[in-house]
């Protein structure tokens, strides 16, 4: 059966922004959403004839809080639930009409609301969704794990319904997905305990040396082939330090050794040819870090990769975005 809204989800994209950062350690990625937006991310979308709706920046001033008990070691628990509970609705709400969602950060715990809407959504539907971790950090702690309690650090492993965040939601819908509709792509910093859980699961991980040995174009084509397989759709959770800091250093948790310009674009440009996406986060852009908008200009240009710019016009497998059923 073929999505009525398949067509126009294609040509329309709908931007919310996030301005979340308290679940990092170093503030100012509340501002992230701004930068994008000055950077031109509306516009280049534009030029590539999608129909762009920004829906502006959340606010969670007027939410109310729960009455569950905040785990010992996760840090402003209750103003990322505030953040979760309101991103999931919302994002949901988006998704319902068509558009594809881009998700403006913030940190990354906005993907604990941004997936588990992505996820509900496409569940509905009938079909899988995967994600995609472009990360340097694996995020797959726990309040058991974590060394830090920071909860940036925690969506990945909250995503796939890991326990101890369980009241994250309050009583709204949770719908995780399987550790095996995960890929974790670039990382090259993961805790002792994280890493255990990570084999435990047997999440798919994709280091540096795999892309040093292997080449982007090998592993990411097996992401997407894995994705076709089961007519699923495809989350992109992009944070900005999956690149290696000479390219973007407007993040607070650089490591050295990521990802070229080059080997980023490479990736946007697959994912694009695949057809298999359906929904994106940006995220831990710092622009208190960054040189002069240097990496919010990066991120948008990858964003245009992405959704189709390409140097050459040339023939593609698919150029359409979150295939219909």
């Amino acid at each position: 059966m073929t999505d009525p809204t398949t067509t126009d989800r294609a040509r329309r994209i709908a931007l919310l922004g996030a301005p979340i950062d308290m679940g990092a350690s170093q503030r100012g990625t509340l501002m992230g959403p701004a930068a994008l937006r000055t950077a031109g991310l509306a516009t280049l979308l534009e030029s590539l004839d999608f129909e762009v709706v920004d829906y502006g920046d959340l606010s969670v001033a007027e939410l109310r809080d729960l009455a569950d008990r905040p785990p010992d070691k996760a840090n402003h628990y209750r103003e990322i639930q505030r953040w979760t509970r309101l991103l999931s609705h919302r994002g949901y709400e988006i998704a319902k009409t068509g558009a594809l969602p881009i998700f403006l950060g913030g940190d990354h715990t906005l993907s604990m609301g941004s997936v588990n809407a992505m996820a509900r959504h496409w569940q509905e539907r009938g079909r899988e969704l995967f994600v995609l971790w472009l990360d340097a950090h694996a995020d797959y702690n726990t309040p058991e794990t974590t060394i830090t309690a920071n909860m940036h650090g925690m969506s990945a492993a909250f995503l796939c319904g890991e326990p101890g965040l369980d009241g994250l939601l309050g009583d709204d819908p949770r719908a995780p997905i399987g550790p095996d509709r995960l890929d974790l792509f670039g990382a090259r910093s993961i805790d002792k305990l994280e890493k255990e859980l990570i084999r435990t699961r047997r999440i798919r991980v994709v280091d540096m040396r795999q892309i040093d040995e292997f080449g982007v174009a090998v592993l990411i084509r097996r992401v997407i082939e894995r994705v076709r397989a089961s007519n699923g759709v495809l989350h992109v959770s992009f944070d900005v330090d999956f690149l290696d800091p000479c390219v973007a250093p407007g993040v607070g948790t650089t490591v050295p050794g990521g990802a070229t310009y080059r080997e980023a674009h490479l990736i946007m440009e697959l994912l694009h040819d695949s057809g298999v996406v359906g929904s994106v986060d940006i995220v831990e852009l710092n622009p208190f870090l960054d040189e002069r908008g240097r990496t919010a200009r990066t991120a948008v240009e990858l964003i245009g990769s992405l959704f189709g710019q390409q140097i050459a016009d040339r023939p593609t497998p698919s150029n359409a975005i979150a295939p219909g059923e």
